[in-house]
């Protein structure tokens, strides 16, 4: 066994050691707060004390853990059907987080995709489909989604689709802008003389070299799509009953407000602290990626 296969481990271990320790307080709070999150909802099946659509109504309203008419097991408390608020609220958790994260990958492939075509074809291409990018600038896209679900309707397959093309437009200015500045370095001209093709060039020299970037964005998305998606649940167009998220709770829950407030503050909490998080964190990994933030 050679010296080099001993010591690389240890260096290989070493870097998310080194990425801890440049982080500061509210960066770590913030990586333990998402790592908790993301880690609960992925073991929701395993964690939730009952099942989320179980109903009782002689459970119905109770209080959580500490107050007068508490029932045993329901730490969170119980709804206006008497469906334990913390198993719904982690299956929310669970549900929202992947709408998050397949609508931030839709966005990520098709404004990748079409910034890509727009930096290496220009011409008309690129006019069209920067023209694309400001409109969908240009009209606020809470307006889009909400015409789209009023015409199609709000299953799970056409709010995938919605929250997918959400955000698009910001890969796509990203990827047209890295791609136009790294073209014109000398190793892709070195890569054209040598007669690589377009399609070698893009795939084995500019997108490695646009990932920093493209991870940052896909970060911040997330929050954004969550909040999105709680947006629409919340005014009735997201995900429809039985089946909760974290706005579809709190939609339904803030007409009992006033007597019941512990239905909206599990998943409103969830809401707030899943955002904070991974908003904190794609600010941490921008400056990690920028040369020019990080060495100040």
């Amino acid at each position: 066994m050679t010296f080099a296969s001993h010591t690389r481990p240890t260096g290989f271990a070493s870097a998310p050691a080194r990425l801890w320790a440049s982080a500061n307080i509210i960066e770590k709070v913030a990586l333990v707060v998402a790592a908790s999150l993301f880690s609960l909802a992925l073991l929701a099946p395993l964690v939730a004390p009952f099942d989320p659509l179980d109903q009782s109504l002689i459970s119905r309203l109770r209080p959580p853990i500490g107050f007068e008419r508490y029932k045993e097991g329901h730490y969170f408390g119980t709804d206006e059907l008497g469906r334990d608020v913390l198993s719904r609220s982690l299956y929310g958790l669970r549900l929202t987080l992947s709408l998050a994260m397949a609508g931030a990958c839709i966005g990520l492939v098709l404004g990748g995709f079409l910034g890509l075509m727009a930096g290496l074809r220009r011409g008309w291409a690129e006019d069209v489909i920067m023209a694309t990018v400001d409109i969908q600038i240009a009209v606020p896209f809470t307006l889009i989604a909400l015409l789209v679900l009023a015409v199609f309707g709000s299953n799970i397959q056409v709010l995938v689709f919605v929250l997918g093309i959400y955000g698009w437009e910001q890969y796509a200015r990203i990827v047209r802008g890295e791609v136009r500045k790294i073209t014109e370095l000398p190793f892709i001209e070195a890569a054209r003389a040598s007669g690589g093709s377009p399609r070698y060039i893009a795939l084995r020299h500019i997108l490695p070299n646009i990932v920093s970037p493209l991870v940052v964005q896909f970060t911040l998305s997330v929050s954004n799509i969550v909040i999105l998606e709680s947006t629409l649940s919340f005014l009735g167009l997201g995900v429809q009953p039985p089946t909760a998220t974290l706005g579809s709770m709190v939609g339904f829950g803030r007409d009992y407000m006033p007597t019941a407030p512990w239905i909206v503050i599990a998943p409103a909490m969830m809401i707030v602290l899943i955002t904070f998080a991974v908003q904190i964190l794609g600010d941490w990994l921008r400056d990690r990626a920028d040369v020019r933030l990080r060495e100040r």
